[in-house]
């Protein structure tokens, strides 16, 4: 065990140290950009996004595992009989559940208001012109 973890740190000492010796040495002037692609960076990659982005991942995550479940249901299906179905019925009624609890709460608003989008254009409509 000692002497095959010896022969592997050597082989990387080895490879490592010949592609240090033989490798090519060049200082581009996009050398030191953080893409070499030739495109020039704009702007800071510490973005902040939205809350709702993370939320949107968060409910995605939980019905994508629901899947699985599903799916594995539907492999076993002969083997579980009634009892399993059972199961996945009570599975899905409390996804559902979870669904319309998270749609009363908005948390599947991804845009404004379309009912105060229509009330601010017929606000607009109506004025009288001057």
């Amino acid at each position: 065990m000692v002497v095959y973890g010896a022969i592997v740190l050597s082989l990387v000492g080895l490879i490592l140290g010949l592609s240090f010796v033989l490798g090519q040495r060049h200082h581009d002037r996009a050398r030191g950009e953080p893409y070499e692609g030739g495109i020039l960076s704009t702007g800071s990659a510490r973005m902040r996004f939205s809350s709702q982005f993370y939320l949107v991942a968060m409910l995605f995550v939980i019905f994508d595992v629901e899947t699985v479940f599903i799916l594995s249901w539907a492999i076993a299906f002969r083997e579980l009989g009634w009892y399993g179905y059972a199961g996945v019925a009570v599975f899905m009624l409390m996804l559902v559940v979870v669904l319309v609890y998270e749609w009363r709460n908005g948390a599947l608003d991804f845009g404004p208001d379309g009912n105060k989008i229509l009330a601010a254009y017929k606000r607009l409509t109506q004025k009288p012109a001057a």
